[in-house]
C-alpha cells in the first residue's frame, strides 16, 4: 500500500468530504466535541464503497485534454478523479480527513498510484506551497463558511499563475428540503461565495448551472450541480 502523508491537527474538522451533502447533518452526528475525522473514518467504514468508483463528471469534462501539471484534488475520498488524473499524467496531492476513505483510495490505486501523494489532512491545515497547483479541483467539498472566507482564500491560494481553480457542487439554490435534514447550505462553501473572492487576477471561464447524471454512489440523487472554472491569469 501507498504511503499516506499524516499532517491532522484538531482544526482538521474544516474539512470534509461531501455525502449527498443535505444529509450530511444527520447521517453523521456532527457536534462540536466530536472529530469530524472520526465521524468520517465511521461513515467510510459502514460500506465497501461510499462513491460510485467514477471520475466525477465536471472533472473529466473541464479537464480532459488539459495539459498535465501538479494537481491538488481537496476531499479526495475513495481516489477516483485523483487516479483519473495521475492517469492523464498530473502529478497529484490527494488531501481528505478520513483514513479509511485514504487506505482505501491507496488500495484503488493498485500500482497506478506512484504520481499520488495521499495526504490526511484538512485544506487548512495541510502543508501546501503557496501558489504550488497547476490544478486546484474540489469536487463536492464540505467546507464550513466562514466570516473570514478562510476556506476559499485557502483554495485560491494553491493555485499558480495560469493555473485552473475547479469548484463543482450541488445546486442548493432551493435549501429548503436540505434544511429540513438538519442541513444548512449557507453553513457550507458553494461556488458562488468562491466566485465573489475572484479579482482582476482572475478569469472565469465556466460558472454555470448544468444537469448531471450519475449511476450509483452517495449522492446520485441530486440532478443539477453548480460548475465553476477559473484561471489565474
Amino acid at each position: 500500500m501507498l504511503p499516506i502523508r499524516q499532517e491532522l491537527s484538531p482544526k482538521a474538522a474544516l474539512l470534509v468530504h461531501s455525502v449527498g451533502m443535505e444529509h450530511v447533518g444527520e447521517a453523521t452526528g456532527f457536534t462540536a466535541e466530536s472529530s469530524e475525522a472520526d465521524e468520517w473514518d465511521a461513515r467510510y467504514s459502514e460500506r465497501d464503497r461510499v462513491w460510485s468508483g467514477e471520475p466525477n463528471g465536471a472533472l473529466v469534462d473541464e479537464m480532459t485534454g488539459a495539459r498535465p501539471g501538479r494537481a491538488l484534488d481537496v476531499g479526495c475520498g475513495e481516489g477516483a478523479d485523483a487516479l483519473w488524473l495521475a492517469g492523464r499524467g498530473w502529478a497529484v496531492t490527494a488531501l481528505d480527513v478520513s483514513r479509511v476513505a485514504l487506505d482505501r483510495a491507496a488500495a484503488h490505486a493498485d500500482g497506478n498510484g506512484s504520481n499520488i501523494t495521499w495526504m490526511l489532512s484538512g485544506l487548512l491545515d495541510a502543508d501546501l506551497p503557496a501558489g504550488g497547483f497547476d490544478l486546484v479541483s474540489a469536487q463536492y467539498p464540505a467546507l464550513r463558511s466562514t466570516a473570514d472566507r478562510v476556506a476559499e482564500r485557502a483554495l485560491l491560494a494553491a493555485v499558480a499563475p495560469g493555473g485552473t481553480l475547479l469548484v463543482v457542487h450541488h445546486d442548493m439554490r432551493d435549501g429548503s428540503v436540505a434544511r429540513e435534514h438538519g442541513f444548512d447550505p449557507d453553513d457550507w462553501v458553494a461556488p458562488r461565495d468562491v466566485a465573489a473572492l475572484l479579482d482582476d487576477g482572475w478569469h472565469i471561464d465556466v460558472n454555470e448551472v448544468r444537469e448531471r447524471s450519475i449511476s450509483g454512489g452517495a449522492g446520485a440523487h441530486h440532478t443539477h450541480d453548480v460548475v465553476l472554472r477559473a484561471h489565474r491569469v
